[in-house]
Formats: C-alpha cells, sequence, structure tokens
C-alpha cells in the first residue's frame, strides 16, 4: 500500500488557523501522511488541493450556519463560521466529485449531511421532542473518559469496521444529525436516539461520526481499527 495523502481542515482562529495535533498523530501511525488543509477562497486553488490528496478528514470545530439548510438561527446556536463552511462546502463538492474517502468528525459530519441535503438540530436539549430524556452528550471531565455507548447497525460499513455491535466513545456536542441526507444511512445511535453515524451507500466510504476517534486512539481497539480503515481506503 502506498503512503496516501490525508487532507485535514484546519480550525480558523482570528489570526491563524491550527489543527488538534492528535489529528495528525493518528493518521500518522497508520502511515498515512498528514497534509493540512488551509482555508482559501479561490475555487481553482481549492480544486487542487483535493486533486492532490487521496482523503479528506474533515474535523471538528464551531457550529455549522443554519443558513446552510434554511432554517434561522435557534436561540440555543454557538459560535458560527460562515467562511470555514463555504470552503468545506466547496472541499466536499470537489471529494465526492472524485470519488476520494471521506470522514467526516463531529462538525464534519454535520457538514458531510447538510452538504447532501440533509439538516441538524441547532440544539438536542432545547430541540427534542419533549418526554426523550436525552443523555449526556457534552462532556466535562477528562478527554480520557467515555462519554457513551453507541449502537452500531449490524447491516453497516461501521459494522464491517469496528466489529462490534456496542462500543463505548468519546463525544462532546450539542447539535447531531436530524434529516439524514438521502443517499446516507444511519450506521449508529446511542441509546437515547441520537444519530451517531452516517455513511453513504453510494460511495465506498464517506463516512461521518458524531464521536472523536482520534481521541482514544492510543487505548482503543475501534477507534484504532476505524482510522486505519480510512487510511487504507485512502491507500487503495
Amino acid at each position: 500500500m502506498k503512503q496516501p495523502l490525508i487532507g485535514i481542515t484546519t480550525f480558523i482562529g482570528k489570526n491563524n488557523q491550527e489543527v488538534p495535533k492528535r489529528f495528525i498523530d493518528v493518521i500518522s501511525r497508520e502511515h498515512g501522511v498528514p497534509v493540512l488543509l488551509p482555508e482559501i477562497e479561490n475555487e481553482d486553488l481549492i480544486k487542487a488541493q483535493v486533486e492532490n490528496i487521496d482523503a479528506l478528514l474533515l474535523t471538528g470545530g464551531d457550529d455549522v450556519d443554519p443558513a446552510l439548510y434554511d432554517q434561522d438561527p435557534h436561540q440555543k446556536l454557538g459560535n458560527i463560521e460562515p467562511e470555514r463552511d463555504e470552503y468545506e462546502w466547496k472541499l466536499i463538492d470537489y471529494a465526492l466529485e472524485r470519488g476520494i474517502p471521506v470522514l467526516g468528525i463531529c462538525r464534519g459530519s454535520h457538514m458531510l449531511n447538510i452538504h447532501e441535503g440533509g439538516t441538524i438540530y441547532q440544539d438536542i436539549y432545547s430541540q427534542i421532542e419533549e418526554g426523550t430524556e436525552l443523555i449526556k452528550h457534552q462532556r466535562n471531565d477528562s478527554k480520557e473518559h467515555f462519554t457513551h455507548k453507541v449502537n452500531i447497525k449490524k447491516d453497516s460499513k461501521m459494522y464491517d469496521i469496528v466489529k462490534q455491535e456496542e462500543i463505548f466513545t468519546i463525544s462532546n456536542h450539542h447539535q447531531a444529525v436530524n434529516e439524514v441526507a438521502p443517499g446516507f444511512h444511519v450506521a449508529a445511535k446511542t441509546n437515547d436516539g441520537i444519530i451517531e453515524a452516517i455513511e453513504s451507500t453510494e460511495h465506498e466510504f464517506v463516512i461521518g461520526l458524531q464521536w472523536h476517534p482520534e481521541e482514544r486512539y492510543h487505548t482503543d481497539e475501534s477507534s484504532q481499527n476505524i482510522i486505519r480503515r480510512f487510511v487504507e481506503a485512502a491507500g487503495k
């Protein structure tokens, strides 16, 4: 297998762009070559970025602008980054057009779903119907602690990857997939019904995860398997 180039989206700050080192570490541990993708405006250059990578990793970050899925902002909406949304939208355009593997984590999963015609909850705690008792999806303890269980559907690519119907995950979010985009199906949920994984039925490897496999990669086999299979798909 060749050593594939994995493009990793960056967090946009006031005067810089950066990414948590753990994304770089887990890709390199699986013999992928991490390539940071800075946000740019020139569409030809964005296309060139995608043409020069073998897979796209959409990282987490701030909330997605609800204008992208034709909704007004909810009172509980957090910070948004419209420039990042626009940039990543174009990245996804070209990545899906090329058919390269795409892995969306947390916010990245939301971007995938919205791009393909789905919607998200702007705030699960206030928008899920009354009477549904949600588990804790936002952590305030150590990153080393698993947050909750996730149930994996047996007829999914995710089950083929982790080989388990139930795994423990680290998760930290107040938004989640609501209406699943056409061409995608649900691969995993939590016990309270929140969608935790979606995957394309039309592409070889296009997956969105609500949880963070990069944060427990060094000790958790299911997290290792997810990153490994992503890099392997990029190397084909």
